[in-house]
């Protein structure tokens, strides 16, 4: 059997199959395609090569000057490692509740006296007369026969007066603070008296028989005065002189035709440290009668 081709017919010799020209015609197409496609689009399809990749390799590829330089910053920017902090152990529950109860204790003690808060005692004073004067100072079995009282701080010590002492400025009690003879309590007393003199009067002639008290008046920067009466409505004059070297408070009453009048004297130095005990001792002094008591 002859086929045709382009409408002529062919020899055996020539024949060629359906598939071998329809292949044909198939490369003659691929082929002419590629001849329309533009130059840049065949560049794209070639495939790089070693000399573009190595230049591409260099360029991507990070520099060995700044990785030093990035690894330097970070280096010197970095934080030093923490130190590690120690805690201390959790205490056991019986010793955290021995703390407590201790400083619960401490809490509750008192604190303990301030020079200010001073131990104090009594001393009951007779008032006894030159001619009955029986003894040189202590204060045995003298309550009952006791005409006044007033305190006196622990370690002060007492003077013993003398009956000639006595009889001549009416001087019948005297303490005074061992570390400073001048800084003192004493009482005296004059008979005669049945009430007291009006207030200016009675410091004039306590200051008569008293010489020191008549140095502290004249100087004193400071002289007051008041009246005051007790539970039992006896009239007291309290003094207050502020002298130049020296400090006196004055308590001055009548009783039993008697005039006591009871003097806290201090330097100035010894009144700014002491005042607050020298204030107690002033307001502690009274006359008493124990006698009918029990």
């Amino acid at each position: 059997m002859s086929l045709l081709v382009g409408g002529m017919p062919m020899s055996s010799s020539h024949r060629i199959s359906l598939a071998d020209l329809l292949s044909s015609r198939r490369d003659k197409t691929t082929q002419n395609r590629a001849q329309k496609l533009p130059h840049n689009r065949t560049a794209y399809a070639r495939t790089p090569s070693r000399s573009t990749m190595t230049m591409l390799a260099s360029l991507f590829s990070p520099s060995p000057l700044l990785t030093t330089a990035a690894s330097t910053s970070s280096s010197a920017t970095s934080l030093p490692a923490p130190h590690a902090v120690r805690l201390p152990a959790p205490r056991p529950l019986t010793a955290t509740l021995a703390a407590a109860a201790a400083a619960g204790l401490l809490l509750l003690t008192p604190a303990a006296p301030s020079h200010a808060e001073a131990e104090f005692k009594v001393y009951y004073g007779t008032a006894a007369s030159a001619a009955n004067y029986g003894g040189y100072g202590g204060n045995a079995n003298k309550r009952d026969a006791a005409e006044y009282v007033y305190d006196v701080p622990e370690g002060w010590k007492e003077r013993l007066v003398s009956k000639v002492e006595k009889g001549t400025n009416g001087t019948d009690s005297e303490f005074f603070n061992p570390r400073k003879r001048s800084e003192r309590e004493y009482l005296t007393f004059l008979s005669g008296f049945r009430k007291l003199a009006p207030v200016g009067a009675v410091l004039d002639n306590l200051a008569l028989s008293d010489v020191g008290l008549q140095d502290q008046i004249s100087s004193a920067d400071d002289v007051t005065s008041a009246e005051r009466k007790d539970a039992d409505g006896q009239v007291y004059y309290e003094y207050e002189v502020a002298g130049a070297g020296a400090h006196s408070l004055i308590s001055v009453t009548c009783a039993r035709n008697k005039l006591y009048a009871h003097f806290v004297t201090a330097p100035n130095p010894e009144w700014g440290r002491d005042e607050a005990v020298l204030r107690r001792l002033h307001q502690s002094f009274k006359t008493v009668d124990f006698s009918g008591q029990d």
